[in-house]
């Protein structure tokens, strides 16, 4: 399964007009009020691109990290303001990342980061490491050789794969095609627990993928997950819930696994979920709306819906509708119980690949 999005969203049952929040280029955080249909607010960002947002645990504030000069900057989500920005960039070197999770605390930020080194006629280009970011300090204090067998997995990610924090702080888990858990004080790797091979009947190739935060809980990672049969390899996906004190996973299988899936949007009442799936190339691609219900984790209900060469998929804070939005200038808005479209609301903005940040 391929996740075609990085999207986080907090959901409360029976809200209405939540705030979102979305990457804006060149340099800002567009607010957007649900109930208004119209921009709310715009949150300037002094350090550049944003190419990330996570929620802080107690969903007070929005990490926010950026491209230009490897910038990180916290907003505050009651105020809308930054109330905490630096770069880590210095003239003689620059960093890569895109992503991470701070600690229950607030006091540091998990990522991980190439290193570039400016010499006379070139950059030394550094190996993977997990690295710490000190908030107050607003500098790197620790950077960790990356294992050799977990070079390749983190190649992509910068930071995008899977990174949680334990409750006390202690442990710092990565959800890949496997969960390497890592001690914070030293980064030594404490157990990797291989998702190939689960103590599941009928189960092999279990992967981890996008975040839920619309079902989680403290102390959980859900997840979406993909998995084949060891008889005959057949794909198929569903929810992964990884309890961070007890490292104890439960799978809950969904349904056949599509060549390409835009996540998957749990409403409120956790009773019916969406998604948007795409099944061939260019000019035979087809996109499909799935709904379904959780409680049988069977397909209620399908519609066509015309594709894009590139999307984000979210929802809104009440679960009534569905937003198309990305690439572009525009969230399209579908019904949720219909699944047919309703209207274009225009942000006056082209889009980042931050994803949106759902509050109610």
């Amino acid at each position: 399964m391929k996740t075609l999005l990085s999207l986080v969203t907090l959901f409360s049952a029976g809200a209405s007009g939540a705030t979102l929040f979305l990457g804006a280029y060149p340099d800002s955080i567009i607010v957007f009020d649900e109930a208004k249909g119209q921009v709310a607010d715009r949150i300037s960002l002094s350090t550049g691109l944003p190419t990330s947002m996570r929620l802080s645990q107690d969903r007070k504030k929005i990490y926010v990290t950026t491209n230009d000069h490897s910038g990180l900057e916290v907003v505050d989500v009651a105020s809308h303001k930054v109330t905490n920005r630096f770069v880590l960039n210095t003239p003689t070197k620059r960093y890569r990342f895109n992503g991470g999770a701070p600690d229950p605390q607030d006091r540091v930020f998990y990522t991980v980061t190439t290193e570039m080194n400016k010499l006379s006629d070139r950059y030394d280009i550094g190996k993977l490491k997990y690295t710490v970011i000190d908030l107050a300090q607003q500098k790197i204090v620790k950077a960790i050789d990356i294992a050799h067998e977990d070079e390749n997995a983190n190649a992509g990610f910068y930071g995008r794969a899977g990174f949680e924090v334990s409750p006390d702080g202690k442990y710092l888990y990565q959800f890949r095609d496997k969960v390497v858990i890592l001690n914070t004080d030293d980064f030594k790797v404490v157990d990797r627990i291989d998702l190939s091979k689960p103590d599941f009947p009928g189960m092999e190739n279990v992967g981890f993928g996008g975040l839920l935060d619309s079902i989680s809980e403290p102390g959980q990672h859900v997840s979406l997950f993909n998995s084949a049969d060891p008889i005959v390899h057949n794909r198929v996906f569903g929810i992964a819930r990884f309890d961070l004190t007890t490292r104890q996973v439960n799978f809950t299988p969904i349904g056949p696994a599509p060549g390409g899936m835009a996540g998957l949007q749990v409403a409120p009442d956790k009773k019916h979920a969406y998604t948007v799936i795409a099944n061939g190339q260019l000019g035979n691609k087809r996109c499909e709306f799935w709904a379904f219900d959780m409680g049988t984790s069977r397909i209620t209900q399908t519609a066509e819906v015309p594709c894009r060469s590139r999307f984000s998929f979210g929802m809104a804070g009440d679960g009534g509708k569905l937003y198309f939005y990305g690439a572009g200038f525009e969230i399209e808005v579908y019904d949720a119980a219909t699944l047919k479209y309703e209207r274009t609301w225009d942000l006056n903005n082209d889009i980042t690949g931050a994803g949106m940040i759902v509050i109610n």
